[in-house]
């Protein structure tokens, strides 16, 4: 049997992400410019947060799945970059094409931060429990708290975009595991 592509497949899963975030910007815009950094951040804990009741409860009172949860946290890590990089905005100050070039500069920089930690681990994301992502993605929202409420300060740890990045291309994987089981 023929190993995986781990390349294809996160475009593939990136790509559906994608999709859902161009229809939330022709239904929306980019609405979440006004977002401050720590409403995001709260915003994809809440997003874990219902990943983890519904793996523990094992299913859903209103129909929705832990799949559209992951790629919400993909493309709210995504978001979170651009208004780290951006700052926030007190009106939509965007339109949909300059925000889809945003997403896309940030997602092949999430690629290519997949490609050299994927080299360097050896694939070893392919041998975890989709469930440990979910857990993976929490304690770095923590962390990412932890560094807000310090006003972005740390002294020997990654920034929130770090983090950020981390959890974008956590949430990849979990999508790539769920397609595969």
């Amino acid at each position: 049997m023929e190993a995986p592509d781990t390349n294809a497949q996160y475009a593939q899963a990136l790509a559906a992400c994608r999709a859902v975030f161009a229809s939330k910007l022709v239904d929306y815009g980019p609405s979440w410019r006004i977002m401050r950094p720590e409403a995001i951040t709260d915003q994809l804990f809440i997003k874990a947060m219902r990943i983890r009741s519904l793996q523990i409860k094992g299913h859903s009172e209103v129909g929705e799945g832990i799949l559209p949860e992951f790629m919400a946290i993909v493309n709210y890590g995504i978001i979170g970059i651009i208004q780290l990089r951006r700052g926030f905005a007190d009106t939509k100050d965007m339109d949909a094409g300059e925000a889809l070039t945003l997403y896309d500069m940030i997602a092949a920089e999430a690629l290519a931060l997949m490609k050299a930690k994927n080299h360097d681990y050896d694939e070893a994301w392919r041998m975890m429990r989709v469930l440990s992502f979910d857990d993976i993605i929490l304690t770095k929202l923590q962390r990412v708290k932890e560094i807000e409420d310090n006003k972005g300060t740390t002294t020997v740890s990654e920034g929130i975009d770090s983090n950020y990045f981390d959890i974008i291309n956590y949430a990849v994987f979990a999508l790539i595991k769920l397609h595969e089981d």
